[in-house]
């Protein structure tokens, strides 16, 4: 029945500032933005192995939490000390340091300047299950 997760979205008070800050972050501008003209509020990228779709909305559509809260977005990547300080470097403050979970294991967590957490996962399962898909598709 349930077959994965579509969508993932985040909230911004300032959306074109939310734009520049995620097409950043995922090295691309989105694929999706509405509307057409006038100012964004609402922009869509797809990005990785899968081409997960990550969402951007104005807080005008969701009221945004007083802190950090509700779901945690969590990207895989394949540096996590690498991509922890890529994150703070672009404004985003630490919520949870780099922690070892398990062997090959490693989260950590930030907000963005928005006020949204982005977790950060570096996980041998994941990795494994996308490095098999890659040779088996490549054959």
């Amino acid at each position: 029945m349930f077959r994965g997760i579509a969508n993932v979205n985040v909230v911004s008070d300032d959306v074109p500032a939310a734009l520049d800050w995620y097409s950043k972050l995922l090295g691309q501008r989105p694929y999706f933005v509405r509307p057409v003209s006038g100012p964004a509020e609402y922009a869509e990228w797809r990005f990785g192995d899968d081409e997960d779709e990550f969402a951007l909305m104005s807080s005008a559509y969701r009221p945004v939490l007083e802190r950090p809260g509700g779901a945690l977005v969590s990207l895989h990547v394949d540096d996590i000390q690498t991509a922890f300080e890529r994150v703070r470097d672009l404004g985003a403050d630490e919520f949870d340091a780099v922690t070892q979970r398990g062997e090959g294991w490693w989260s950590a967590s930030v907000v963005d300047p928005f006020g949204n957490l982005l977790g950060l996962i570096q996980s041998p399962h994941w990795a494994g299950r996308h490095a098999n898909a890659v040779s088996t598709s490549g054959s």
